[in-house]
């Protein structure tokens, strides 16, 4: 490859966007099982429910989750503590050359725990997963082609779109994603931008191949007047202090965790794997990821009150379930949270003002969708991913706009109030249970110690 400080010849702009297309392709094999298996996996409580019934469904499904969610934990801290969580700070910090990403380890071990976690019926995304796999595939890929440190660090940038491209069949928001959400760590040149572009596009085909072309929420919004931007705001600038309530949540319910397994290690694994088993049985819809719920949720429109208990009810099983330490996001458990808030505001305004809303052509699945943007700019406080990733998911491009305004006020609630990109502070955590400081000019997984447990 050329030097650091001389343009790209064209030759070497090929052969680089090459192996990022490889990168993509291996992502989209990994991604496109990993789906498939889940789907699969994820209808065991329907196959449960044809066999047995009453407590023996209750009991048998508790069992299901619980050594499943043990499972994942043991795998994890046993081969790669630091495939637990998300997998994105670790992506971002090693970028930044202060991680340490053992490919041999995080690619099977997210793989099968993350299976494991997910298929359960825990309230966890597979975009984090995904992430962190595809960071994995691009340095197994660097290894391969003998690639020097500065691509290293591209192409794991690269690697990390192509995962988000799999798990959302969204190349245009993963391509932002890598500008947006490691704005701080990638070495821009055009050369290192089309390798994103490349990895992506190669990441999302194969994923489709392998799993089929799906957008994940087709939902109806309809369209929305002018004269209805202000409401958006109102419900961008709730959703700013609810991203910072879950922000905190999270971190709280970490530390806890962190505690409990000081003192019994499996013991939290296991009540939450408990308390999951139970819910899906008796309340199904405030477990699971939440990709079918927002469907269903969004289809029936249940009443306000019913909505914000279940938004309550699944704020705290996604905070639980990701402090157990398995593989996987927060992506689907924020969209899910915020689709009911949505809903929920939207019925009330329907109930306050029904004509005006009617006459402005906006519905409560309109709030809804525009939620799902709006909470995601507060807690990862990427708000143009945020608008982008919604339209590729629901394509209402009708709601640009309403989106816009609502990640605009979400965004800047979030600061006023003190709070921080969730990635960013997940690894800081890391690094202060480490014993370690951001390093400054280190290469890609020279810089920590991959043997501490991360989140």
């Amino acid at each position: 490859m050329e030097p650091a400080d001389r343009p790209a010849t064209p030759l070497q702009q090929a052969s680089f966007v090459a192996v990022a297309l490889f990168v993509g392709a291996l992502t989209g094999v990994f991604g496109g099982l990993f789906h498939l298996a889940i789907d699969t996996i994820i209808e065991w409580p329907t196959w449960l429910a044809g066999r047995v019934e009453g407590w023996r469904q209750v009991a048998a499904s508790a069992a299901v989750t619980t050594a499943a969610a043990v499972f994942a934990v043991f795998i994890t801290r046993r081969f790669a503590p630091e495939a637990s969580g998300s997998g994105v700070p670790e992506i971002e910090g090693a970028i930044a050359g202060i991680r340490h990403v053992r490919w041999e380890r995080v690619l099977p071990v997210k793989f099968i725990a993350g299976i494991a976690a997910i298929g359960s019926g825990l309230v966890l995304g597979r975009e984090g997963p995904t992430i962190h796999m595809g960071g994995s595939a691009a340095l197994a890929a660097c290894q391969m082609f003998r690639m020097r440190d500065v691509d290293r660090k591209a192409l794991l940038a690269a690697g990390a779109g192509a995962g988000l491209a799999c798990a959302f069949n969204a190349p245009l928001s993963a391509v932002l994603f890598v500008i947006e959400e490691t704005r701080k760590q990638f070495p821009y040149t055009f050369r290192n931008y089309m390798g994103v572009f490349a990895a992506a596009i190669t990441g999302t085909a194969v994923t489709q191949i392998i799993s089929g072309e799906r957008p994940d929420l087709p939902l109806s919004a309809g369209q929305a007047a002018l004269a209805s931007l202000p409401a958006f705001a109102i419900l961008g600038i709730i959703l700013g202090a609810v991203g910072v309530l879950f922000n905190r949540c999270i971190l709280a319910m970490l530390d806890i965790a962190a505690a409990w397994q000081k003192r019994a290690p499996y013991l939290w694994p296991t009540l939450v794997g408990l308390l999951v088993g139970i819910l899906l049985i008796v309340a199904p819809r405030t477990v699971t990821g939440g990709e079918r719920v927002i469907s269903q949720i969004a289809v029936q429109t249940p009443g306000a009150g019913v909505l914000l208990m279940l938004a309550g009810a699944r704020l705290l099983t996604a905070v639980v379930s990701y402090s157990i330490g398995t593989p996987g996001g927060i992506f689907a458990p924020i969209l899910s949270l915020a689709t009911c808030i949505g809903l929920a505001f939207g019925v009330l305004a329907q109930t306050a003002f029904p004509e005006a809303l009617a006459g402005m052509g906006v519905t409560p699945v309109s709030f809804g969708i525009v939620a799902m943007a709006a909470l995601f700019s507060a807690t990862v406080q990427a708000p143009a991913v945020g608008v982008v990733l919604l339209l590729e998911l629901t394509s209402a491009y009708a709601l640009v706009l309403p989106m816009l305004t609502a990640c605009l006020t979400a965004s800047l609630v979030a600061q006023w109030l003190g709070g921080r990109p969730i990635y960013g502070q997940m690894l800081d955590r890391t690094l202060a249970r480490a014993g370690r400081g951001p390093a400054k000019g280190s290469d890609v997984g020279l810089a920590a110690d991959p043997a501490r447990a991360t989140h």
